[in-house]
């Protein structure tokens, strides 16, 4: 069971033949001076399918970006990324090639659909859930004490070592 868990994130290579072609190709980086930088010089970048399955690890365990296994490598590496995949429309257009392909499979009832939400407050949840757990300690909810007096004495501070 183990073994299957940890596999759910791994992209099959079916899956992969799909998603491929949707990937952006990536532009060289066009460097602010006019220094050439050394041939071979500098990192090689990690390829498109660790990039995805990277992705792929973090939507399914929902764990954040720089707890990525080491297998992925450099966690920020992946995360830029995925942002560049977003702002190209990667993940846009794959959530598109995928509800098509659906469309052709199972077909989809595109005349009758329907969207329902609701952004209102509860007015009677305050009754089922109690206080809000970060007021508990503030003084101005303090209830008094059990034998205390609900009253301030007149004198603030008295010294009694003085004897009268």
């Amino acid at each position: 069971m183990a073994r299957q868990r940890l596999e759910s994130w791994v992209v099959s290579d079916a899956f992969w033949e799909r998603v491929a072609p949707l990937i952006p190709q990536r532009r060289p980086s066009v460097a602010a001076n006019k220094r050439k930088r050394k041939p071979g010089g500098g990192r090689k970048p990690k390829s498109a399918r660790l990039v995805f399955e990277a992705i792929v690890y973090v939507l399914r365990t929902g764990c954040q970006w720089k707890a990525l296994p080491e297998r992925f490598g450099s966690a920020s590496a992946i995360h830029k990324r995925f942002l560049e995949w977003e702002a190209a429309g990667l993940f846009k257009n794959l959530w598109q090639a995928g509800l098509a392909e659906y469309d052709d499979l199972e077909g989809i009832a595109w005349r009758w659909q329907s969207i329902d939400g609701a952004m209102v407050k509860a007015p009677l949840a305050q009754e089922s859930v109690g206080p809000n757990p970060t007021d508990r300690g503030k003084k101005w909810k303090q209830a008094t004490r059990s034998g205390g007096r609900s009253w301030r004495p007149a004198i603030a501070h008295r010294d009694r070592s003085q004897s009268t």
